[in-house]
């Protein structure tokens, strides 16, 4: 962590939170009252999806004793949402995450991290008009909360879909954790017996890229994805555009062989002439998928690009609804989907967009880079749906050197893959002491990176190109 964050605030807490000692509006929120005792969750064979799942943990292959307990075998369906907290936990990458902490009123706990990270405090200025609806709530009732806060009021957008993402994201670890299941048996059970990954690496020459690739081999990874666009991209001509992008592919190819899938992650840099010319260079090295081309200001711009290319199109990480997927796939295109679980409605959104993209014979590669916190509802997400290419990782999320020692996860990684989790709920939760191993850090708007050499604007969102592989 850099000096600088040790200055900041490290926590942002906000919202309705009903066990606060401070006064003001969360103490006014009216308290939930318990209803009659319903039937009783854990019978037949939902005790013995328990009893399996208890006696693997209990076997040391994914522990996570930590977990509050969930109140017994005969916990009732009448849980009541007591408080909701809004927190700020640092990330060496984007500055802050912003998440979700349920509580119920028996003391089981959901957490859920939003993936807008372009603004965050944006994220929890909604979280906390939010909260009040849920307060009092049957947490039980995940898709009715879901429709009950994306259509409280008036417009719509990244902001809102990023922050309803997160409270469902802790919804289902609520239920997953009340009936002691992995959440990904209530999505229908696993479709595979491990996620294949693909590391996401950095380098900014083609020596870089081969020291990282052979990282990723020797790491036991199977596909490997970076941004051959080198610095300067923007002022360069097309011929060495092209030809800078294609030396960056070589050498990891060169370095790999065929044995390693290659995606090359443009990060929307590009407009669509260049693109087309950039794209079909990069083919001819045979990429798994070339991921996001250009802005995603027009769906049906995207879908027209994809057609032009020949090489497998993957777009919409910054897509944040059913609806602008299902409209990007109504052009037939050849594409791969890449929602994000903190962005495009959590779990309950991303197996809907996944459903879409299986009636269109698409693929999925859910896009994942922020965090342990991340990572894990996204695994379970994998875990459950038919049509997954493979999940996006980082390296960060194993380095306890980092931010990600704010976590504890149950995801565990074998090679190129990831087990299937066994733990309740998503299998994650903030360390106590979370704000002092990832104190928030402040990062105030900058010109740089975002102008050419003339002054005009070369691109329109942040993207990092030194994502490193750890030594």
């Amino acid at each position: 962590m850099t000096p600088r964050a040790a200055a900041v605030k490290p926590q942002v807490t906000i919202g309705a939170m009903r066990r606060s000692s401070r006064g003001g509006a969360a103490a006014s929120l009216p308290r939930a009252r318990r209803g009659p005792a319903s039937a009783p969750v854990a019978t037949g064979r939902l005790r013995g999806l328990r009893s399996r799942h208890r006696a693997r943990r209990a076997g040391g292959r994914l522990a996570f004793d930590s977990l509050p307990a969930p109140g017994g075998e005969d916990i009732a369906r009448n849980l009541k949402i007591e408080s909701i907290e809004v927190l700020g936990v640092g990330c060496e990458l984007t500055g802050e995450h912003t998440f979700v902490r349920i509580t119920t009123e028996c003391g089981i706990t959901g957490l859920g991290q939003s993936a807008g990270w372009g603004y965050p405090k944006g994220v929890a200025g909604v979280l906390q008009e939010l909260a009040p609806l849920l307060v009092g709530a049957d947490p039980f009732r995940i898709e009715h909360l879901w429709h009950l806060a994306y259509r409280a009021r008036p417009f719509r957008g990244n902001i809102l879909s990023a922050a309803v993402s997160a409270i469902d994201l802790a919804l289902w670890d609520i239920k997953g954790k009340a009936v002691e299941l992995p959440v990904w048996e209530l999505l229908g059970g696993r479709t595979r017996d491990r996620v294949r990954l693909h590391v996401l690496v950095g380098g900014g020459t083609p020596d870089e890229i081969v020291s990282s690739v052979n990282w990723a081999v020797e790491e036991g990874f199977t596909a490997v994805k970076f941004d051959p666009l080198v610095h300067g991209y923007e002022d360069l001509s097309m011929a060495q555009l092209v030809s800078s992008a294609c030396a960056m592919a070589a050498a990891a190819r060169e370095a790999g062989g065929d044995e390693v899938d290659l995606i090359f992650e443009l990060h929307r840099k590009l407009d669509p002439g260049s693109a087309i010319v950039v794209c079909n260079a990069l083919a001819a090295f045979r990429p798994l998928f070339i991921e996001d081309p250009i802005q995603i200001d027009s769906i049906e711009t995207q879908a027209e690009l994809a057609k032009q290319i020949a090489s497998p199109i993957a777009m919409g990480e910054r897509l944040s609804s059913i609806w602008e997927f299902s409209e990007l796939l109504s052009h037939r295109v050849p594409i791969l989907v890449r929602p994000d679980v903190g962005l495009a409605g959590g779990l309950s959104g991303c197996r809907k967009i996944a459903a879409i993209a299986e009636a269109h014979h698409c693929g999925v590669a859910p896009h994942n880079f922020l965090g342990p916190a991340h990572t894990a509802p996204t695994l379970h997400l994998c875990t459950a749906i038919p049509n997954l290419v493979t999940m996006e990782y980082l390296p960060l999320d194993e380095d306890k050197t980092s931010s990600s020692a704010a976590y504890d996860t149950t995801v565990v990684r074998n090679g190129g893959y990831c087990e299937v989790p066994d733990a309740p709920g998503l299998g994650i939760r903030l360390v106590d002491d979370y704000a002092l191993v990832a104190p928030v850090i402040e990062r105030p708007f900058s010109n740089e990176g975002l102008l050419r050499a003339d002054g005009s604007v070369a691109a329109a969102n942040w993207a990092s190109a030194s994502v490193a592989a750890p030594n």
